[in-house]
């Protein structure tokens, strides 16, 4: 399992084939720690992760995830083309996990749900939390992905997840052990990415 950070960041993708064993208490406790770590407004630690086993729960949910990939978000992807950085066959293996997901989301043995109360904001304090779990997921060598498209039936799903009124989801990361192996990440180079003092002047590394 690889220890040092940048590795683990450049080999942090998105996971969607997962193994249905279940994955060890003190594995996802390590993963749920490293989300409290994160930064958070005023440090007022105002998330609440759900951990989600219960197979009745996830089988629920998942007929609103599967109607969002197969209704609106497949034919948006498929209509388009791909991203910077990726290849037509990257991106077709792509779209191939993503449907591989939505078929199968039930079937990853931990949910984690990252939720926060009062009216839904812009996740600011939610989603470093979720990015130190995806990091933690992969130093322990396990996959995961980070989620929202259910929220497109926002309502029937959160109903599904039984969360008490007033209190909204974020995101789903399916977690489990990967099918495949990780990898580095395709990315498009930084000249691209980044701009140095001038909006269009690309940077420069040196």
């Amino acid at each position: 399992m690889p220890h040092d950070l940048f590795e683990i960041m450049r080999t942090t993708r998105s996971m969607r084939r997962l193994k249905p064993d279940p994955i060890p208490n003190e594995l996802l406790t390590q993963v749920l720690e490293a989300g409290t770590f994160a930064a958070n407004a005023g440090n007022m630690q105002s998330w609440r992760f759900l951990v989600i086993r219960d197979q009745g729960i996830k089988d629920a949910v998942a007929v609103w995830y599967r109607r969002a990939w197969h209704e609106v978000v497949g034919p948006r992807y498929r209509a388009g083309g791909p991203a910077p950085g990726t290849t037509p066959e990257r991106f077709s293996r792509m779209l191939s996990a993503a449907e591989y997901l939505a078929d199968h989301f039930h079937e990853a043995p931990v949910w984690i749900v990252p939720c926060q109360a009062g009216p839904r904001g812009p996740g600011a304090s939610i989603f470093p939390a979720v990015q130190n779990m995806l990091l933690a997921a992969r130093a322990l060598g396990l996959g995961a992905t980070l989620t929202t498209l259910y929220l497109i039936h926002e309502k029937d799903a959160e109903a599904a997840m039984g969360l008490p009124e007033g209190v909204h989801s974020y995101a789903v990361l399916p977690l489990g052990f990967p099918m495949g192996k990780f990898g580095p990440v395709g990315r498009a180079p930084l000249t691209e990415a980044v701009f140095a003092e001038k909006w269009g002047q690309a940077w420069r590394a040196g």
